[in-house]
């Protein structure tokens, strides 16, 4: 932690999002920058008919040690060179031609960044960046939280439950359904998350691979930039798609694409974090209290609920700089300009803040228990909430206006399980139908909610 840092992620919040610093950070785009330009280089020795010899395994390998053993050395060694250039990825190509320099590969120099613009590799590599830490990081964490939540659903499926709508008691639910609802948002948001591919280009300046095209005429320069970009993505264990229609600058709309499903995927938990918290102040669950810890600084009884107000607050930071980045990416003056680059250096900000939020959600449902007995008095104070399935069944019977009838009963009145008792015992309708009714309770009147809890 670095206490004086002025972004609560690398001070206060640093031991809870450093997970991330691997493959957000600055010297994490260094060493995929690293990654990109070797792997590139590579790649062009196995190209027949040009200059560039077909390298070794030793000399192949002596290459990707470059990112494969990438060092706090390696990145102060092209910050000494950016110090000077003012260019961060020629700094990068400098790095890897001085680490060559006393090699077998010390004449084949000029090979390195060959016919590419710094956006070539930049965009891969931070196509490498977001792909990697969502996949390792970001994902995992919500695939956690939707666990809990599973498992939730089903511990509480039979719990029944007041349900609100417009904050007005409604027809009973269950806590387990409720929880169920959430956790298939989730799952859904998750399966396609896992399918998604960023795009990524390497065609040179104007990207109609004019250098290429202009040094070797007669070879297939697209093909070898698909083949490259996939080749790219599973050295880091990802899938990445090949753009090979751009202008200068890969256009940022998967970029865009990965953002929404992340602001998405906040947004539903924002909404289940303004519910824990309703619960919590309703007192349909209680949180367990953590020896030694204070919840109001004055008043000692409290514990408040701030695990689920740290992850909303959050969720909020994260989700207006992803809305940001939405507005601002895709968006490039003609065939280039650097707006984005100072942009795509704050992805790891948002990330951190989302990821904040899900440890803080996690911590908070992992502290929660149900207070059954305020649940049960809460839903039997409610009596009213069983008269849309007395009308219901009248309405099969073609019992005149029943809604009527009940809405008379009940709107703007306190009415307990005797009124409706009386009520259906004054009905025009068979024995059967009345001890029908008569079996419908705020417990009872809960549909197949157990069974939807546990699909």
């Amino acid at each position: 932690m670095n206490t004086h840092a002025i972004n609560p992620l690398y001070g206060r919040y640093y031991d809870k999002t450093r997970a991330l610093a691997p493959y957000f950070s600055e010297f994490a785009l260094m060493k995929y920058r690293t990654l990109v330009e070797c792997e590139f280089f590579i790649s062009l020795s196995q190209v027949k008919g040009i200059g560039l010899r077909k390298l070794s395994s030793g000399e192949i390998n002596k290459i990707r040690a470059l990112y494969q053993d990438f060092s706090e050395v390696s990145y102060k060694k092209i910050k000494n060179y950016e110090s000077t250039t003012n260019h961060d990825v020629k700094s990068v190509e400098y790095f890897i031609k001085d680490s060559l320099k006393n090699t077998s590969l010390k004449n084949a120099f000029e090979w390195v960044h060959f016919g590419l613009t710094s956006e070539d590799t930049n965009n891969c590599a931070y196509a490498l960046m977001l792909a990697s830490g969502t996949k390792h990081v970001v994902l995992p964490e919500l695939s956690s939280i939707q666990k809990t939540l599973k498992s939730y659903a089903k511990s509480y499926a039979r719990v029944p439950m007041l349900a609100r709508t417009h904050g007005q008691s409604a027809s009973p639910t269950t806590l387990g359904k409720e929880f169920a609802v959430f956790s298939d948002r989730l799952r859904r948001q998750i399966f396609f998350f896992n399918k998604f591919k960023i795009m990524a280009k390497l065609n040179d300046a104007i990207e109609n691979y004019n250098a290429f095209e202009s040094a070797y005429p007669k070879d297939n320069w697209s093909l070898f930039t698909k083949k490259l970009i996939e080749e790219i993505g599973k050295v880091e264990g990802v899938s990445l798609c090949p753009n090979l229609i751009t202008t200068q600058i890969e256009p940022h709309d998967t970029y865009v694409e990965l953002f929404d499903f992340v602001r998405r995927i906040n947004t539903i938990l924002l909404d289940l974090n303004q519910d824990m918290w309703r619960y919590i102040s309703d007192g349909y669950l209680v949180q367990k209290p953590k020896k030694g810890e204070v919840g109001s600084s004055t008043m000692p009884h409290k514990v408040n609920p701030i695990d689920f107000e740290n992850s909303e607050g959050n969720l909020g930071l994260a989700n207006a700089l992803f809305e940001f980045f939405a507005r601002k990416l895709p968006i490039s003056r003609l065939q280039r300009d650097l707006s984005d680059s100072t942009v795509e250096r704050s992805f790891g900000t948002a990330f951190g803040h989302s990821l904040l939020a899900y440890i803080s959600l996690q911590k908070g449902l992992s502290k929660v228990s149900v207070n059954y007995v305020k649940i049960k008095e809460d839903l039997l104070a409610h009596p009213e909430v069983i008269a849309e399935g007395i009308q219901t069944v009248l309405r099969r019977e073609g019992y005149p206006i029943p809604y009527e009838a009940l809405k008379e009963l009940t709107r703007g009145k306190k009415v307990t399980m005797e009124d409706f008792a009386v009520f259906i015992e004054n009905l025009k309708v068979s024995a059967k139908v009345k001890a029908e009714l008569k079996e419908i309770t705020p417990e009872s009147y809960i549909g197949i909610a157990s069974k939807l809890a546990v699909m």
